[in-house]
């Protein structure tokens, strides 16, 4: 029987897949059985993380606000969670990414947002 000569697809994938993995250090950029198992791994760890990273981002977010709204230098003293509910009630549209940068840049910006609030609190509504 004449021996046959296998064709290129399966080389192609498995270099495709050694491509991904080259990085990887050991028998992890070696052995197909192995590669293949980490780079399963390695995508699922990277779709978890970019989820992982929007909460991460969100609670530095409110960290930076929650402490630039307590500072009392100018006499402005409010907690995040009463600030938030102001600036809904004043239908201020300003995400927690722009009022982060705000708190860090330009202290005096938002020590003028949170006096807004407070006088807005403190005036009775009309109806």
């Amino acid at each position: 029987m004449t021996r046959v000569r296998r064709g290129y697809i399966a080389r192609r994938r498995r270099k495709k897949m050694r491509l991904f993995v080259s990085s990887f250090r050991g028998a992890h950029s070696k052995i197909m059985r192995i590669i293949a198992q980490q780079k399963i791994r390695a995508l699922f760890s990277a779709h978890r993380d970019r989820d992982k990273k929007k909460r991460d981002f969100r609670r530095l977010w409110i960290t930076r606000i929650n402490a630039a709204i307590r500072e009392t230098e100018k006499g402005v003293y409010c907690s995040y969670s009463k600030f938030i509910n102001g600036l809904y009630k004043r239908e201020l549209i300003l995400n927690r990414k722009i009022l982060a940068q705000i708190a860090i840049l330009n202290k005096n910006c938002l020590y003028s947002i949170s006096n807004e609030i407070e006088d807005s609190k403190e005036a009775p509504e009309t109806i």
